[in-house]
């Protein structure tokens, strides 16, 4: 034998640790959960709704895991829309904070939370948006922030105006935020709305009514919050969040 087949094998490399407490599955939804793919009031879902049956995939190693993205791609403004820009934006000042949980009530530590936003006069900083509604020079509508160890995010930002859409006759939608979150797994993964209490729109939005289990509507809606509005200067909103949750819990064997 060579001496190069007779020298030490490598040692065997770990390449990355494994995130504590990693579920081995993650729960589906139940039917009902989530909206209608198609759903005929809310009239572009016609075009872009799956035609067939979904399939569901068994859940493996890439389900069970997903991106880490901590505090270093997150910059020191991102969570506060009102400073953004050399000037401070028009509107109402708002401050939404809560908290990130599975469905066992764990917090989601270190997760990525990610918002954007029409502007006070409910109007997107995006090219198709060409409503007649001023646009702000301050105001760009889009944030994100990492969840603290205790689950926790806050943002700063104006209070969205409501805006016509086109999709029926006088088409309002409710003044809302877009939320995106990864979680801890790529089953985690919900882009979802938050509202705002006492909008006078929610009857007649298609897309607020497409949930249609009135409990999970109302968990959509934020929560004025007294205590956290900054006096003088913020009013405060409160939205916790709760993402899918292991499909099981192990126990340890009776001895």
């Amino acid at each position: 034998m060579t001496e190069e087949l007779q020298a030490e094998p490598r040692e065997v490399r770990q390449i990355y640790d494994p995130i504590a407490e990693t579920p081995t599955s993650y729960l589906r939804e139940p039917d009902g959960a989530h909206p209608p793919l198609d759903y005929p009031p809310y009239k572009s879902t016609s075009l872009r709704h799956p035609k067939q049956p979904l399939v569901y995939l068994p859940q493996t190693i890439t389900e069970i895991t997903g991106p880490q993205l901590g505090s270093p791609q997150v910059g020191e403004s991102d969570n506060d829309l009102t400073v953004q820009h050399a000037g401070e934006p028009i509107g109402e000042r708002i401050i939404v904070s809560g908290r990130v949980f599975d469905t066992e009530g764990k917090p989601l530590r270190g997760t990525l939370v990610e918002i954007w936003q029409a502007n006070a006069a409910g109007r997107y900083k995006h090219r198709w948006d060409r409503w007649p509604a001023p646009l702000d020079p301050n105001f760009s509508g889009a944030g994100r922030c990492v969840t603290d160890d205790e689950g926790r995010y806050q943002f700063t930002t104006v209070r969205p105006g409501p805006y016509p859409w086109g999709n029926h006759y006088n088409a309002w939608r409710p003044a809302h935020i877009h939320f995106s979150l990864l979680g801890r797994a790529f089953t985690q993964r919900l882009v979802t709305q938050m509202y705002f209490p006492g909008d006078p729109f929610f009857p007649y939005d298609p897309i607020f009514n497409s949930v249609r289990d009135q409990k999970a509507r109302e968990r959509m809606i934020s929560s004025f919050s007294i205590h956290g509005t900054v006096p003088n200067w913020a009013q405060a909103f409160e939205w916790d969040i709760y993402l899918r949750g292991p499909g099981s819990t192990p126990f340890e064997e009776a001895h």
